[in-house]
């Protein structure tokens, strides 16, 4: 009997349970406490641990770097939080006020694999937080007793206001807590400082990393357009000035066949919940370095450059990177890049139509470059009547015809008006040096590309998928490389997936 009543007495709690939850005045509750804006539940800050300290410090943009070293169970920690975030929302992320300026970042010394890591910098108490330049921390620690650090303390952050303030007396700035993002008159003009490009590899990487997941996000790989992004993966491994990205691109190419076969296709097939299908995992730009940085292309208004900014930088800096021989193959893949997957309706449209004029075969990679500028001005010269007429443009950055006269004055042998005669040989070097050497020389200074010369090799090595062949300029550069090839090319052919990718590499030698 007496366990006849405790079920009773179980299913009446049950019930009640069940009718307070359901209550129109629990329900309010419930939505009060989930539904808080994504602002206010994002972390800023990049959680590091002993994998990827290095790498990040090492990679990212930021002229600066906050370590912060905390224990999870730490209560000061945790009420320390906050004020750490709203330092961090400045500077981190897609929708930073002020990007890659200093990198926010934090370390838990609770986890057991950071225990080292926190025992090189001497972490005596929670938190702890230390400032430098990114790179002086790589492989580096600190000392309490050292006389000269390149790496410092930071013993006046305990609140948002005083981390700030540290911040700003150590940067000679000013910045305010409540500095909301394109709301500030700081950004340099890059018509007058032609070393503000080298910052743009970083832009070269976004635009890349961005590409790549606007086409799998919208599913735009088909059987029609599979040959195109094949082509355009391979021009991109051969010469994207980023190191990180011809690395990802040749990632994507060796899985490419797998993943898109030509004999078997179904859209649906290659899909998986995302939608971004089975390479929808591959960072092609990298993994370790925080996204969400526009440098050179960053504008003064939320909806200017970006994106858009960023593409055309890296379709130039491929234009003056490629050899003569590669030239109609790069100017036919970037006319079907655009037009298979740039998803702006008018853009795309106009510059197709661009590319339709082209009457015949380009024999020289200046004739393309030229080529591409000439495009790019072609845009620039509709949009700058565009944006007057509905007054959408940026006033920090206003389209205009390019180069200006600031960056190239050698490049304009006259003007009237708006006609202007160009000296095509002035500005094939100036498009030469722009998008060649000096947007890289940031990547140089930092050692992005310090890779000995057999990995270089091995990176340069481009497998070749069923949908086309490899450019003749990157094959014709296998070709005449060094006896020290053939060891490469065994321990690559090695390391293939399959035996598919041995016929292909090995097909090289013979063009």
């Amino acid at each position: 009997m007496s366990s006849t009543l405790c079920l009773l007495l179980l299913l009446l709690i049950l019930s009640l349970l069940t009718v307070t939850i359901s209550s129109p005045g629990s329900r309010s509750i419930l939505r009060a406490v989930n539904t808080g804006t994504a602002a206010d539940l994002r972390d800023y800050a990049v959680d590091l641990n002993v994998t990827n300290f290095d790498a990040v410090l090492r990679d990212t943009p930021a002229t600066y770097a906050v370590v912060e070293f905390f224990a999870h169970w730490c209560p000061a920690c945790r009420n320390y939080k906050p004020h750490y975030e709203k330092v961090a929302r400045l500077f981190n992320g897609p929708d930073a006020v002020y990007p890659g300026m200093v990198l926010m970042t934090r370390v838990d010394c609770a986890s057991k694999i950071n225990t080292k890591l926190c025992d090189n910098f001497s972490v005596s108490h929670y938190p702890m937080l230390f400032w430098g330049s990114p790179s002086k921390f790589v492989s580096a620690g600190w000392e309490p007793k050292q006389e000269k650090s390149d790496i410092q303390v930071i013993d006046n952050g305990r609140t948002a206001d005083r981390l700030l303030s540290w911040i700003n007396k150590q940067m000679g700035s000013s910045f305010g807590l409540d500095d909301q993002k394109f709301e500030n008159d700081h950004l340099p003009s890059n018509a007058s400082d032609p070393g503000q490009i080298a910052r743009a590899v970083y832009d070269v990487e976004e635009a890349t990393s961005t590409a790549f997941e606007i086409i799998l996000e919208h599913k735009m790989i088909k059987s029609e357009t599979r040959a195109s992004l094949v082509k355009f993966l391979q021009l991109m491994v051969a010469h994207n000035p980023s190191r990180r990205c011809r690395k990802g691109g040749a990632e994507v190419l060796v899985n490419f066949d797998d993943v898109y076969p030509l004999d078997v296709w179904s859209d649906n097939r290659h899909e998986d919940q995302d939608g971004k299908g089975a390479l929808g995992n591959i960072q092609i730009c990298g993994r370790d370095v925080p996204r969400g940085y526009w440098m050179f292309c960053r504008g003064s208004k939320n909806d200017t450059r970006g994106f858009s900014c960023g593409l055309w930088v890296l379709l130039h800096s491929l234009s003056v990177r490629i050899e003569d021989g590669e030239s109609s193959f790069a100017f036919s893949t970037i006319c079907d890049f655009v037009h298979n997957f740039f998803i702006c309706e008018e853009c795309r449209q106009h510059f197709y139509d661009m590319c339709s004029r082209v009457s015949g075969p380009f024999n020289k990679s200046r004739d393309f470059a030229l080529w591409l500028w000439t495009a790019h001005n072609k845009v620039n010269e509709r949009l700058i009547k565009e944006e007057a007429s509905l007054g959408t443009g940026d006033p920090k950055f206003p389209k205009m015809i390019w180069p200006p006269r600031q960056l190239c004055s050698s490049c304009y042998r006259s003007q009237k008006n708006n006609n202007i005669d160009w000296d095509e040989d002035a500005v094939f070097n100036f498009l030469t040096n722009y998008y060649g050497k000096t947007l890289v020389s940031l990547n140089k200074d930092k050692g992005l590309n310090g890779i000995d010369g057999t990995n270089a090799a091995l990176e340069d090595l481009v497998p070749s998928t069923n949908a086309i062949v490899v450019p003749l300029g990157a094959a014709f550069a296998i070709a005449v490389a060094s006896c020290a090839f053939g060891a490469l090319a065994c321990y690559w052919r090695s390391q293939q997936k399959s035996r598919k990718y041995f016929h292909h590499l090995h097909s090289l030698k013979n063009i």
